[in-house]
């Protein structure tokens, strides 16, 4: 347990950091904005793309894992449904409140435990698996966003739908990176080093600008919903993965990264979505701060639990 907290506190600690850098004016939003853009359309994508396609794909590819990984998020994704259809809950936090309790930061927070819990494998591992579950999360938030929104200008539109799946950066580069790794290319070595380079600022700048993020005020608004959220995302969501990787007979190593996976806390880019497509803003951003906190906790109980 102990090495697991020296594991996972580090990861927690520079997140503060850029939450104490932004109380103190030197990571603004005029900064974190232009950061969170380098780190979303450059940094996360590098990183992904380099560990995918310079690894043996069919190796760490698990249909089984990706099979039970999927479930888990689609049963979460139900579980929050029933919870809005049988508790009253503000029409225009519906969508929020849905997204907010299955939709994970795989890719500032999961993608980073899995490093630096599991190591480079861990990571290459996790990465093939981001791929099929952001899909999922991103097919299922717009589905609920648009279901939940009274703004005619999103409510049912396809072109947001492919805007927010088919043009995410991330899921691209995870897809080029298989082809490439299936394929069985070879990245000159010159491009090997400049990939890794920049892939290197990924994991820092995504903890730094999570931290900027943090929203102390607004948590006190919002957090019975936001810890319901965190219930979903944090604890029901990992255990019926858990059940179902045990079903499937997927192997402990494997069955590590989609459990890091399921528990990441609600992602950052659930804010974005709630203000493009009409939902609560102040609950997503209530929601991403306060499960972000959390999951320092949940993380460290799941993978004491797992180890």
């Amino acid at each position: 347990m102990i090495s697991i907290i020296q594991t996972i506190a580090p990861i927690f600690m520079v997140i503060m950091v850029g939450w104490g850098l932004s109380t103190k004016k030197i990571l603004t939003q005029e900064v974190s904005g232009p950061l969170n853009k380098i780190v979303f359309y450059l940094a996360i994508p590098v990183m992904i793309f380099e560990k995918v396609a310079q690894a043996n794909f069919k190796a760490n590819f698990s249909p089984s894992l990706v099979i039970g990984t999927l479930l888990a998020a689609g049963a979460g994704f139900v579980f929050s449904l029933l919870i809005v259809s049988l508790f009253p809950v503000y029409p225009r936090h519906k969508g929020t409140f849905v997204q907010s309790s299955f939709h994970g930061n795989i890719g500032y927070i999961g993608l980073a435990v899995a490093f630096y819990f599991l190591g480079d494998t861990g990571l290459t591992r996790a990465s093939i698996l981001s791929v099929f579950i952001m899909i999922l999360q991103n097919f299922l938030a717009v589905a609920g966003l648009q279901y939940f929104s009274n703004t005619s200008r999103t409510r049912g539109s396809l072109s947001v739908f492919v805007k927010k799946v088919a043009g995410n950066p991330v899921i691209l580069a995870a897809v080029l990176g298989s082809a490439v790794s299936l394929a069985g290319i070879r990245i000159p070595e010159v491009i090997g080093r400049f990939l890794h380079i920049l892939a290197g600022m990924a994991l820092p700048l995504a903890l730094l600008d999570i931290g900027a993020s943090l929203s102390f005020p607004v948590i006190r608004a919002h957090w019975i919903a936001s810890l319901a959220t965190g219930f979903i995302k944090m604890v029901f969501m990992p255990a019926a993965g858990l059940l179902l990787f045990t079903a499937l007979g997927v192997p402990h190593d494997l069955l590590l990264v989609g459990v890091i996976l399921l528990a990441a806390p609600t992602a950052t880019v659930t804010y974005v979505m709630a203000r493009e497509m009409g939902g609560a803003t102040a609950l997503a951003s209530s929601a991403i701060s306060l499960n972000t906190l959390v999951s320092a906790l949940t993380y460290v109980l799941w993978l004491g639990f797992l180890a």
